[in-house]
């Protein structure tokens, strides 16, 4: 008899931003004349830049050629995209990352949660809490957590990292000493970001304990603060106990085109087996690569036009970030992110609950964000909003909760 994977019957309802879309398309189709603003889902707005889209035209016209024609990727991806990779990300800010540690793929949700697949089951997973759902998911469904525990609003067998107020959003080292940390900075949801002295913190404390840090650094384009670390490996040491998220969804405007990386090191050693071996078997098999079309759109992300395209549109969401955080702030809001990170994280106002307030704005001000509950227990209480929509919409959201 077929059996299913009773680990996914763990999952409590649906993904977060699927319950998001039901719920307001229920209430558009019982208000289809009502104009919801859409500040929820970190997806962007802004068009691609030229030079992307200069480099996506010539090689779709390359694909019309037998002599200019791609097939299948090669298993890491183009060394033209990794080598641009390494020189513009890594050697530029003094890291020792060569082109053959980094593996291109569609994203760095899919990588995120395909990285546990390289581990073992009995691995104890620690995460900041509130946090991206998908690093918890994807090890509930790989069968390395106990049931979901309703009063404690998490789940058991997980060793989860409370981000409150009174620590600035930021996670402390566990008691309990975890095998895999999953850490994201700038973070998603709260838009905190850790100094680099911070950071080194945790690469010592996971060199010391022979844990591995899974780390999400998706939102790095839009630090604006000088001792805030770009990326892990600019910690002394990361090289033996680090991975590395990247994409090129937040930075360039890919959400829709799909492109990213993972870098692991060939130092990141457990149990005598490198790690970097492992994942390349798990991206040869399971992995046929990233379109050259969009490969090629990636390395002109690094393009000199490229650049100053994208340095262009990270100022346009950051404008947007500060327009909500100022605005809610002179409103009376408690607030915080939108300096290094494109996520505003406010308090709800009266005690009202993460869904409570999501339903008010959404029937009161037409506006729709995130509840933090959705983000973790720790969430509750909190509110997130994010800075990718047109500077319209976000004037526009800003003066309907304003006016509430």
């Amino acid at each position: 008899m077929v059996t299913v994977n009773k680990n996914y019957l763990k999952l409590p309802g649906s993904y977060l931003f699927s319950t998001i879309a039901k719920k307001v398309a229920a209430y558009q189709e019982a208000n289809p004349d009502v104009q919801i603003v859409r500040l929820g889902i970190g997806d962007v707005t802004q068009p691609l830049a030229p030079a992307i889209i200069d480099a996506l035209h010539k090689s779709v016209d390359e694909m019309a050629h037998a002599e200019t024609f791609h097939g299948y990727a090669p298993d890491l991806g183009y060394e033209f995209l990794r080598s641009a990779i390494v020189k513009n990300d890594y050697e530029a800010r003094g890291c020792q990352i060569s082109a053959d540690e980094i593996f291109v793929s569609d994203g760095a949700k899919s990588d995120s949660g395909n990285i546990q697949e390289i581990f073992g089951t009995e691995n104890k997973v620690a995460v900041c809490d509130p946090v991206y759902p998908v690093y918890v998911d994807t090890n509930v469904m790989a069968g390395r957590t106990g049931d979901y525990n309703k009063k404690n609003e998490n789940f058991d067998g997980v060793i989860y990292m409370p981000c409150l107020e009174s620590n600035g959003f930021l996670p402390e080292l566990p008691v309990e000493t975890p095998d895999l940390i999953y850490l994201c900075f700038p973070n998603n949801p709260s838009g905190a970001a850790i100094t680099k002295n911070k950071l080194q913190e945790w690469v010592d404390y996971a060199n010391e304990n022979g844990s591995v840090i899974i780390y999400d650094a998706a939102y790095e384009a839009y630090i604006t603060e000088e001792n805030v670390p770009h990326s892990i490996y600019e910690c002394e040491g990361a090289r033996t106990c680090a991975i590395e998220l990247r994409s090129f969804s937040k930075n360039a405007g890919f959400t829709g085109v799909r492109l990213g990386f993972t870098v692991v090191p060939k130092d990141l050693v457990r149990e005598g087996v490198a790690l970097h071996d492992l994942w390349a078997r798990r991206h040869g098999t399971k992995f046929n690569g990233a379109p050259y079309i969009v490969q090629r759109a990636g390395e002109a992300v690094y393009s000199p036009e490229g650049k100053a395209q994208l340095k262009e549109q990270v100022a346009y969401y950051m404008r947007n970030a500060h327009t909500i955080y100022n605005g809610l702030k002179e409103a009376g809001y408690s607030v915080s992110g939108g300096v290094n990170a494109p996520y505003i994280w406010l308090k709800t106002p009266n005690n009202m609950s993460s869904w409570d307030f999501f339903d008010y704005l959404l029937e009161n001000a037409h506006v729709v964000g995130t509840p933090g509950s959705g983000f973790g227990a720790h969430g509750e209480g909190f509110f997130r909003l994010t800075a990718f929509g047109s500077y319209e919409n976000t004037q526009e959201a800003l003066r309907r909760i304003k006016a509430l």
